[in-house]
């Protein structure tokens, strides 16, 4: 196959990825939310789970994304040196992002800053925002795509602590914002900490965080002891599915953390609402892949 028709298809392949992302949810959000469908107890609740079931049901039998806000589009790209077309990959992430915007469709939410202007693409300056790593002796990408929405995980927020706030104070912040940003994101969330060394790091763990299976903790077991606590925590504040009250607020906790300078920690929260449109897939160099959130797709 020629490099420009390879080219087209990777394009299309990201394009249809992005699509789905939008109208099916990955299957381990889809499991949590029935287990905590079945646990809870209040009326009102179950019905707003219910309605979420629904939601997604129509969503892909009508072939329209299962939210009005199709949010802006944000990717983890992992690259592999030896993958043969990591050159174009930037403008090709672009094309993709542009065309499934008409494809599914998306909501336009690309405004361009200060001029105020929309795109119609979902495509601007730095739109699509991308997260570069690269992967030595690779020859694959592997690619998060998240649809990232003005009510949940755009609004994050983060603070840089003194040391003598310790982790109690790493707590405090996490259920202020709960108390308040948490409310508003479309509970239950799935909620990601970034503990770090300055906050602009603890911002890129916190939406990192988000990009980890619903049921995974830290392998620190200190960390994956103070996620499982903030998840009864947060739980116990009541929030409730859509934030009408109920006794689970969240699919779970996922933190992140990095070493730290002795004399600060930052912490970063970020939050995916219920419908947490998140997909990972990994391309080969012969640009065949495995989809690991929907499982047995065909792009």
């Amino acid at each position: 196959m020629a490099k420009q028709e390879s080219l087209e298809l990777l394009k299309n392949q990201i394009a249809n990825f992005v699509d789905l992302v939008g109208k099916k949810l990955p299957e381990d959000v889809t499991a949590k939310l029935k287990e905590l469908s079945e646990e809870e107890e209040m009326p009102m609740a179950k019905m707003i789970y219910e309605a979420m079931e629904k939601n997604q049901k129509e969503a892909m039998e009508l072939n329209r994304p299962s939210c009005q806000d199709t949010g802006l589009i944000q990717m983890f790209v992992r690259v592999g040196t030896k993958f043969p077309y990591a050159d174009d990959l930037k403008t090709i992430l672009k094309e993709a992002v542009a065309k499934a915007t008409q494809q599914a469709p998306l909501r336009h939410n690309t405004v361009e800053t200060f001029d105020e202007v929309n795109t119609g693409t979902n495509v601007g300056t730095d739109s699509p925002w991308v997260y570069w790593d690269i992967i030595p002796e690779s020859d694959k990408l592997e690619l998060d795509v998240y649809m990232a929405g003005g009510g949940c995980s755009l609004p994050g927020q983060g603070k840089t602590l003194m040391p003598g706030e310790g982790y109690e104070g790493v707590v405090k912040f996490v259920l202020d914002v709960m108390t308040s940003y948490g409310l508003n994101a479309c509970p239950p969330l799935l909620v990601g900490i970034g503990i770090g060394t300055s906050i602009d790091s603890a911002a890129y763990m916190a939406k990192k965080a988000l990009m980890r299976p619903v049921g995974s903790h830290n392998e620190n077991p200190k960390a994956a002891q103070l996620e499982e606590e903030l998840v009864k925590a947060i739980d116990s504040i009541g929030l409730g599915p859509q934030g009408l009250t109920g006794s689970k607020s969240v699919m779970g906790v996922n933190i992140v953390n990095s070493a730290r300078h002795p004399s600060v920690i930052s912490c970063a929260v970020n939050v995916g609402c219920w419908a947490h449109r998140r997909g990972t897939i990994v391309f080969h160099s012969d640009l065949s892949y495995d989809s690991i959130t929907h499982k047995g797709v065909q792009l």
